[in-house]
C-alpha cells in the first residue's frame, strides 16, 4: 500500500496561498508560516499531517501527494476546505 507523509498550509484565498508560496521559495520557513497562517489544526505542528495512505485525504489532496516530487512545495491546491500549499516529505509506493 502506498504511504506518504506531508505537511500543508490551509488558507481561505488563492492570493494568500500564492503569496506564501513565493515567501517559501524565497527562503522563509514552511513550518513557521504554517503556524502563523494555516487555519488547519495541523498548523500548530508546522502543518505536519503525519503518515497516511492513498484515499485517506480528499481526492484533490491525494492526487498531488501521490504524484508530486518529494520535498517540493506544490499549490495552490483547491479543496472543499480552501487553498493548500502541500509538501510531500516522504512517500513509499
Amino acid at each position: 500500500m502506498a504511504m506518504a507523509s506531508a505537511r500543508h498550509i490551509l488558507v481561505d484565498s488563492e492570493d494568500l496561498c500564492n503569496e506564501l508560496k513565493t515567501r517559501i521559495e524565497g527562503g522563509e520557513d514552511f513550518a513557521a508560516l504554517a503556524r502563523e497562517y494555516s487555519s488547519c489544526p495541523s498548523g500548530k505542528q508546522g502543518g505536519e499531517l503525519g503518515s497516511f495512505g492513498r484515499g485517506q485525504m480528499v481526492p484533490e489532496f491525494d492526487q498531488v501527494v501521490f504524484s508530486a516530487p518529494v520535498n517540493q512545495v506544490q499549490g495552490p491546491v483547491r479543496t472543499q476546505f480552501g487553498y493548500h500549499l502541500l509538501e510531500v516529505t516522504s512517500r513509499q509506493d
